[in-house]
């Protein structure tokens, strides 16, 4: 396999392990964003080359990149990890083939939410939640529902995610539940809802280091924002806490797929079986790089306050339509720039 795919493309190449396999080795490529490199090397992949006695490789980029790279070579790589948002982009378009789950043993042990999330296409390995945080010191009464974003008290104290972010569709769609519509089928109602909620908004951001020196700041008390990115405010803003919101908070699944075209395909369900175990989760929630999947990962309160985790926490997430979120989009993509001025 060609591993020289042009100045777009980075890969990592494990030239130590390399050096050691012998020439009949198999490939397996892997396109994933390039986050926490030195801790998923140690943990997974360091020691699935040994089980395998296989070579791994890397692309890396954003989302819409890699997916895009796939589709334009009509594969090129052998599992490719996604947000579901894009994932189920890449299924509508043909990109990924069904999972064989016969292969893939550890899939039974999973939260329901992560065995299945998109049919018969790739399993989520980790799940994250979208929902509020807010600055206790400075908001006088807590924050317990969506709604609670219009509440007068919160005027020019809001930070909200940009259209284009993860989070940021999930703006509309509770603009939609405040107004009392469906945000996909009264559109007109839901952008109504995010222009009541104007003068409670400072700025939207783009990255989660402009939310977290927003706070830092003290420009703005209240966000939404992902799971993950909590730790990181809470150094920066110890006052800062995730709300506890009744009508819960907004699942988020990353998941892995294996493309139409690739070449090592039973290695990639063997790898995707490897991750999904509960010792490879276990290791990877207890050394803070995601959120277990596995029902037998078993973690300490301090641990598992990083994480969406545990039975009831699940249970209580709200799912996205990517199919109907996709296909409305570029609409909102435009009302959101003509609300904000942008």
């Amino acid at each position: 396999m060609n591993r020289v795919r042009g100045a777009a493309l980075s890969i990592v190449s494990l030239a130590a392990m390399t050096a050691a396999m012998p020439a009949s080795a198999q490939t397996l490529t892997i396109s994933w964003w390039g986050f926490n490199g030195d801790l998923l090397q140690e943990i997974i992949i360091d020691p699935f080359q040994e089980m395998c006695g296989c070579e791994v490789v890397f692309e890396t980029g954003n989302n819409a990149d890699r997916l895009n790279r796939v589709q334009m070579r009509g594969g090129g790589v052998d599992v490719i990890y996604l947000t579901d948002s894009f994932s189920q982009i890449g299924i509508e378009e043909g990109v990924f083939q069904p999972i064989d789950r016969s292969q893939i043993s550890n899939i039974e042990g999973l939260y329901e939410m992560a065995q299945a999330p998109q049919g018969e296409y790739g399993p989520a390995y980790t799940i994250g939640r979208v929902g509020i945080v807010y600055n206790a010191d400075a908001v006088e009464e807590p924050i317990t529902s969506w709604n609670d974003l219009w509440r007068e008290d919160l005027a020019s104290s809001i930070s909200l995610p940009g259209i284009t972010t993860t989070a940021g569709p999930m703006v509309v769609m509770k603009a939609g539940d405040y107004a009392g519509v469906d945000a996909f089928v009264d559109t007109d109602a839901a952008f109504e809802a995010i222009r009541q909620i104007r003068p409670n908004v400072v700025t939207n951001y783009n990255t989660g280091s402009e939310m977290i020196n927003l706070f830092s700041t003290g420009e703005i008390t209240t966000s939404i924002a992902q799971d993950f990115a909590l730790a990181q405010i809470q150094a920066a803003v110890p006052s800062v806490v995730w709300a506890d919101l009744e009508e819960g908070s907004i699942a988020t699944l990353n998941t892995v797929n294996i493309p139409v075209g690739a070449q090592e395909v039973e290695l990639a369900h063997q790898y995707i079986n490897f991750i999904l175990s509960p010792e490879i989760q276990q290791q990877l929630a207890e050394r803070g790089v995601d959120a277990p999947v596995h029902t037998a990962v078993e973690l300490t309160d301090g641990q598992a306050a990083l994480w969406t985790y545990g039975d009831e926490m699940i249970a209580g997430l709200q799912r996205v339509d990517y199919d109907q979120m996709n296909a409305a989009k570029n609409d909102w993509i435009d009302r959101w720039n003509e609300t904000f001025g942008m």
